[in-house]
């Protein structure tokens, strides 16, 4: 039989290293800071770019796309070709791909301090660069499927059926909860509304957990544990179902993350079903990985990459556990909004996936550079750094998390709310907030060992860029045609392809179609109405300065929160919201029923100096919004967008918008004159400032369906925009 020769590209492999790296830390640090920021609001002082709601989407962003992205990248781009026994099937593809995505790593940094975001968690990137990463994410695709199909070994090793199922999925995500209307060239309108957004979002959310922290670091797993082990993996039939069972499964369960808010009964219902199925497939991986290192245990004391992937395989066992228990409805209410759920993350995030890159990066970085790691010993330290600090971190989180759920549900024994100043659950768990931002601090720590020990690892050594390799030159197609189903199966990727996209897809379809096709699962309330156009200026703001990280619009029925917030919210107040801003988190109040509970004279003292209003607030001020201008020129292209999407405003009226946005702003800027607020700290109020945008925004929120105040109520009855806007269906 005759031999081919190739080499495998070994240079595109150590640029998404480095790339990982790099961007590991700066995420790293950018984390460091929106923690600090909870402890000392005024840390890095009132710069619009460095505010708590613009960093924190930006440390998502880098961890999850620049970090733990380029890490699957970089253990694909060295393991697939080992297992199929060929090149990457285009050098130039492999450096478009690598260009590409530091490209759109690039334009987040710039545009998510800039304000340019949409609100929808790990998506919040805007229409442009959502336009590049599906360009990319194909070219990817394209790279690694024909590389497959031009492979010297018949069958698929476990790790490339993973690495297939993500390509696959993350594609079928990111376009469908991508669908958006362009408003301006940074700003668009989510496709879908209210209920719909939040299904579709969650669906996205949950499974971009799933099929991008997840399946392809199940497939490095699946390739680098045997390989640092030198032993096979312990059972390819348990393998066989733990890819098809948790590929089927995950798909369903994003409705756990909205139990007990607006979404109908039936979808909240298969999310917890689905979720707690996960426990099985999840754990047979975890099995899978633990047990192949048996016979192995003597080596983790010493070897720094088996004690990253004992450590990490771990921390996915114990996360895939902990996520179904949250889905059960009685644990979600306590859990949810509340930092418990930060610490859950968090444990995945620096110990599964974290723990898995560096793995790679120790037992990689020394064969690229044919060499020896420099120093075992300060891996081991970076190890112990990573994992005390991931401890400190996780651990006070889900104390303060529980004491935060906790007091808000507190009665007296006569029936009163024992905390019913929310700013007093808040400063009970600071010195949690202090505690993390320890935890984070060494796991920086570890991580800048790391960095240091793989760059004298390299000095010691010299890249080979092109690593030469043999294989036979040819697959034999009659080779084991009395193979068994799966074995079959496994020599043709296509077909396995088709499957992985039929179990991917069954799920999302049983949750979407229901809630879009069928008007009754998103009931309409007659006196909800469209917001205004300074209303929409408004909620761009909110959007914009992130408001929605700490701030929840969904009141659950839950007694405590009734009797804090108001009335529960209801699926049909929420038809005209493109996004939907339901949040998950809550470091401050629930702000569904703000509209009317405040003069407008509180909330510009509340943005301008939180501590005026709230005294002990770690909420960060905004001055800039009183000297920022509202962007009145563009509202008629925004008001034409939301009509695109479906909101019912008449035809023609956005040549009224800013006619209707400038009578409101100045009757709020009356409003505050008539109370002595002519100046704040020396600033003219005026009717051009987002300050009062702002307030137009949140003094809506809540009041369409409590019947206290008309949202038009002080306007010239020729510009009251209700008479332009065409009734909601009853």
């Amino acid at each position: 039989m005759a031999i081919d020769t190739f080499h495998y590209d070994n240079k595109v492999v150590r640029n998404f290293g480095i790339a990982a790296v790099t961007f590991g830390i700066i995420g790293f640090l950018v984390g460091l800071i929106v923690a600090l920021k909870l402890i000392f609001p005024e840390f890095l002082g009132f710069i619009p770019e460095l505010s708590y709601g613009r960093l924190r989407p930006l440390h998502t962003n880098a961890v999850i796309f620049a970090f733990a992205g380029n890490a699957i990248f970089y253990g694909v781009y060295y393991s697939l070709p080992r297992l199929v026994k060929a090149p990457m099937w285009s050098p130039l593809l492999s450096k478009i791909h690598f260009w590409g995505w530091q490209l759109i790593i690039l334009s987040a940094v710039i545009t998510l301090p800039l304000g340019m975001n949409t609100s929808k968690e790990y998506a919040e990137l805007e229409w442009p660069i959502d336009i590049a990463i599906t360009v990319v994410w194909v070219i990817f695709g394209i790279n690694m499927i024909m590389t497959i199909m031009k492979r010297r070994e018949k069958h698929l090793y476990v790790a490339v059926w993973f690495y297939l199922a993500t390509f696959i999925t993350v594609a079928v995500l990111h376009v469908v909860n991508s669908f958006e209307v362009p408003a301006t060239m940074f700003k668009s309108y989510s496709l879908y509304a209210g209920v719909q957004d939040a299904l579709v979002q969650w669906w996205y959310g949950h499974n971009a957990v799933a099929f991008f922290l997840t399946t392809p670091f199940l497939g490095i797993m699946y390739y680098f544990i045997p390989k640092a082990a030198g032993r096979p993996i312990f059972s390819y039939r348990l393998s066989i179902v733990h890819f098809w069972s948790l590929i089927f499964i995950y798909i369903w369960a994003g409705p756990h993350h909205l139990l007990y808010t607006a979404l109908p009964g039936w979808a909240q219902a298969l999310g917890t079903v689905f979720s707690l199925m996960l426990i099985a497939p999840s754990w047979g991986g975890m099995l899978n990985g633990l047990l192949t290192l048996r016979g192995a245990w003597d080596r983790v004391r010493e070897d720094p990459v088996l004690k990253f992937l004992v450590v990490g395989v771990t921390s996915y066992g114990m996360v895939t556990f902990e996520g179904p228990m949250l889905s059960i409805a009685n644990v979600s209410a306590i859990a949810h909004y509340s930092d418990y759920i930060i610490g859950h993350v968090h444990n995945g995030a620096l110990m599964w996936n974290g723990g898995l890159t560096f793995a790679m990066l120790y037992y990689v970085t020394p064969k690229i550079y044919k060499t020896k790691l420099f120093s075992v010993k300060l891996a081991n330290t970076h190890f112990w750094f990573a994992t005390i600090g991931a401890i400190m971190y996780v651990i006070p989180m889900y104390w303060g998390g529980i004491t935060q759920s906790l007091m808000w549900k507190q009665f007296t024994a006569e029936g009163f709310l024992q905390y019913p100043n929310f700013l007093e659950t808040v400063l009970q768990i600071t010195p949690m907030y202090a505690l993390r931002a320890v935890g984070g601090s060494l796991f920086i720590i570890g991580s800048l060992f790391g960095v240091v020990n793989l760059l004298l690892t390299a000095r010691s050594g010299s890249l080979v860029a092109e690593e030469e390799a043999q294989a036979p030159a040819i697959i034999d197609p009659a080779a084991g045609t009395k193979e068994k189903w799966h074995r079959r199966l496994e020599s043709k990727p296509i077909q396995m392809s088709l499957l992985v996209f039929v179990a991917i897809s069954i799920g999302g379809l049983v949750e979407y179609l229901p809630t879009a096709l069928i008007d009754s699962n998103v009931p309409t309330i007659e006196s909800v109405k469209p917001y205004t156009p300074l209303e929409v200026e408004g909620r761009d703001i909110y959007i914009a300065e992130g408001c929605n990280n700490c701030h929840s619009q969904m009141i659950r029925p839950f007694r405590s929160e009734t009797e804090r917030f108001g009335e529960y919210s209801k699926a049909g107040e929420f038809v005209y919201d493109h996004p939907f801003l339901w949040g998950s988190k809550r470091t401050g109040p629930d702000l569904h029923r703000i509209g009317g509970k405040y003069p407008d004279s509180w909330h510009l003292r509340h943005m301008y100096d939180p501590y005026s209003t709230s005294p002990g607030s770690i909420m960060p001020a905004y001055p800039w919004m009183f000297t920022k201008e509202i962007k009145y020129e563009t509202l008629p292209n925004r008001i034409n967008a939301l009509r695109t999407v479906g909101v019912p405003y008449a035809e023609g009226y956005e040549d009224l918008a800013i006619k209707d946005a400038r009578a409101q702003a100045d009757e709020i800027v009356l409003r505050l004159r008539e109370n002595g607020f002519e100046q704040v700290d020396g600033i003219p109020i005026s009717s051009d400032q987002q300050i009062i945008a702002m307030i137009a925004y949140l003094q809506r929120l809540g009041t369409d369906i409590k019947g206290e105040r008309d949202p038009f109520e002080g306007l010239p009855s020729n510009n009251r925009m209700g008479a332009n806007i065409v009734p909601n269906k009853p």
